[in-house]
């Protein structure tokens, strides 16, 4: 993937560090893209001291349109293009459903849904222009497939609206010879979830332990790559088998 560029959003840390890292192991040009700068600089940092140097940090807010336009801009300027996005940046507040405000439900539909529709809108656009493309990445959840509990129904609805998007974005792209996938965890543990499961979740499981951004990180980079390149408009399922036991 040494002629490719790729943006990564919610890349300073966890799930999104860890596709970017992939993504630059396998030689694309990476933009790490996080709302805070000096995440994302920190990101760069960590990156480049395992070698890898064509990077750029560009902090941005995704869920808006100036924001999604300046950092598939930022892209362009630096490496002269955009070949493959992946809208990683999420949030995950929870409220008990009758308490859910509905500043708190445009916040999360905002950052989780209208994001990487703006995203994907811009670098489709930049597609367009280039006369090509070659992937969307959506980072979902199963959540998204199934439900989850009441104090997460915005989450819930933002990741199942994002389902939807990806399988609408697989025709959208198709005209630019692009892709649109999506990739549904569940159990990862990052820094933003620690603490979140006991140790019985990953036991009740098939695979026994719980996930890592590296699980995810390695689907997704099959899911840009083209290797997958007759694979468009699917959800793929890295639980280690949680779906499996909610039968």
């Amino acid at each position: 993937m040494s002629d490719k560029v790729a943006i990564v959003t919610g890349a300073g840390a966890g799930i999104g560090l860890g596709i970017a890292r992939r993504l630059a192991e396998a030689g694309a040009a990476v933009v790490i893209n996080d709302v805070d700068l000096a995440r994302a600089k920190s990101s760069c940092a960590r990156l480049r001291g395992r070698g890898y140097s064509a990077l750029e940090p560009i902090a941005a807010d995704v869920a808006s349109a100036h924001g999604a336009t300046s950092l598939v801009d930022g892209a362009v300027a630096r490496f002269g293009r955009v070949d493959i996005l992946v809208n990683n940046a999420g949030i995950y507040p929870t409220s008990p459903f009758l308490d859910t405000s509905v500043e708190l439900w445009d916040s999360v539909l905002d950052t989780n849904l209208r994001g990487p529709f703006l995203c994907a809108q811009a670098v489709a656009r930049q597609f367009e222009k280039q006369g090509r493309g070659d992937a969307i990445l959506n980072i979902t959840s199963v959540v998204g497939l199934v439900g989850a509990g009441p104090s997460a129904a915005a989450y819930s609805a933002s990741k199942g609206g994002l389902v939807a998007l990806t399988k609408t974005l697989a025709r959208a792209v198709g005209a630019y010879g692009a892709r649109a996938n999506a990739i549904a965890p569940a159990g990862i543990e990052t820094e933003g979830t620690s603490g979140m499961w006991d140790v019985g979740f990953a036991e009740r499981r098939p695979v026994r332990r719980f996930g890592t951004p590296d699980d995810v990180a390695l689907t997704a980079l099959f899911l840009v790559a083209p290797a997958s390149d007759y694979i468009t408009g699917e959800v793929v399922v890295v639980d280690g088998g949680y779906l499996l036991m909610q039968a």
